[in-house]
């Protein structure tokens, strides 16, 4: 890859990555009331992301085979422990996730 490839590639990330950033602040200015769907788009999204995640994480977990899926059952109920008693995300995730590397690298290996 030429230098001149290099160079084109990082400014259409940078400008891309502008673009992503600036997009909401034009389209929505702080002058105008926020339509009511894109509100409730603020409401309901971060859950669904956190539910999609979560089926992603555990759509190749098998109850039939090797560690029965104790480690994923056990991170989740503590991941949703924390958020519920903390109501910290990055507290919640954090420890699911630490908790799980734990598991799968010393106890089932």
């Amino acid at each position: 890859m030429s230098t001149i490839q290099r160079i084109i590639i990082i400014a259409v990330v940078a400008i891309a990555t502008m673009i992503t950033r600036f997009l909401p602040f034009i389209v929505f200015p702080a002058h105008r009331e926020t339509p009511k769907y894109i509100k409730y788009l603020g409401k309901v999204l971060p859950a669904a992301v956190l539910g999609l995640l979560v089926v992603y994480s555990i759509k190749d977990v098998s109850v039939f085979s090797g560690n029965h899926a104790i480690p994923e059952a056990v991170c989740i109920a503590v991941t949703v422990f924390l958020h519920f008693w903390k109501r910290q995300m990055i507290l919640s995730i954090s420890a699911g996730t630490i908790l799980y590397m734990v598991l799968v690298q010393s106890v089932f290996k």
